[in-house]
């Protein structure tokens, strides 16, 4: 294989309980990302297409920091060029440096003759995600290499557990065009919690994971509840309780802060709930001055995948 064109996913991350140890990829909004073999040897970065102030220079940026990595462990006597299409925004709160990061790495272990597993790639995304917020988190990333749910069991060792998706679980989410930064979001997290919500954000943990192996909808709407992260965070999203309140009454099976925000996403169960609570959504925020937009999803069970290969 002498080039690769791939896709790569947006994700939506601690899917309200599970702060940095759950996420789920999405099926239709994501990267295009493109790998050529070169008799020049190292990465080149030499083209990015939409969006803005993203650095070729691949020491500078997610996808390159990847590659260069990857290469390190597993040397080649070829280079690698990599072009980029972002899909969707940096900020957006839908893993935009996991996308680019995984992508990377899914489309470098290919031209290589995939010298490493899901699990390896997954790490080798993860310094992706530490130099673009400085954290070498898994959920988003995890979530793209390997495709629907997963849980981050452990970090110590890295130990990704992959979940299953019921037939009629939907994604909607609301992209407000603001940004906010990764950095800014976790600054405003307790650095301590009750033992009382501590309780109920695991249970709810549990509930969710054991919601997702028994088809269980209405266990999965009990435990989309976040009782630590999300109150914290809240106030850096415009009407962000308005949305959540609307697609609840809309017949959600619960809504949430997508990553650090500021999408917010709900989970529905069946094509026409969606429709009607992205409907519930959009009504809500053409009510502000804030631009947006609303897309459906259903759930990406495949990950990262290939487009076109020769």
């Amino acid at each position: 294989m002498n080039f690769i064109k791939i896709f790569a996913p947006a994700t939506v991350a601690n899917v309200s309980c599970g702060f940095d140890s759950m996420g789920f990829a999405v099926e239709n909004v994501g990267d295009e990302m493109t790998f050529r073999k070169t008799s020049q040897k190292g990465i080149e970065i030499t083209e990015i297409s939409g969006t803005k102030g993203l650095s070729l220079d691949p020491t500078q940026n997610v996808a390159g920091v990847v590659a260069l990595a990857m290469l390190e462990k597993h040397p080649a006597d070829f280079g690698i060029e990599i072009t980029m299409h972002k899909g969707f925004s940096p900020g957006s709160g839908l893993g935009s440096s996991a996308a680019s990061a995984s992508g990377a790495a899914y489309g470098v272990n290919q031209l290589l003759g995939a010298p490493f597993s899901n699990l390896e790639l997954t790490k080798f995304a993860m310094l992706g995600e530490k130099a673009a917020c400085g954290t070498a988190i898994a959920d988003n990333v995890a979530a793209a290499v390997f495709g629907g749910f997963v849980l981050i069991r452990s970090y110590q060792p890295l130990d990704i557990v992959k979940l299953p998706v019921p037939d009629q679980l939907r994604l909607v989410a609301i992209h407000p065009q603001i940004e906010v930064k990764t950095k800014d979001a976790r600054d405003v997290l307790p650095t301590e919690v009750s033992l009382k919500k501590a309780v109920t954000q695991w249970a709810n943990v549990g509930g969710l994971v054991s919601g997702l192996y028994s088809n269980n909808y209405d266990l999965i709407s009990n435990s989309l509840t976040d009782v630590i992260v999300e109150p914290a965070r809240k106030h850096l999203i415009p009407h962000f309780d308005l949305v959540k309140s609307a697609a609840i009454k809309a017949g959600a099976l619960g809504a949430g802060i997508s990553g650090s925000g500021p999408t917010i996403f709900a989970i529905c169960k069946g094509d026409v709930v969606a429709q009607k609570v992205a409907n519930a959504i959009d009504a809500t925020y053409s009510n502000t001055n804030i631009d947006f937009n609303v897309f459906t999803s259903k759930i990406n069970t495949e990950g990262v995948k290939t487009l076109i290969a020769s």
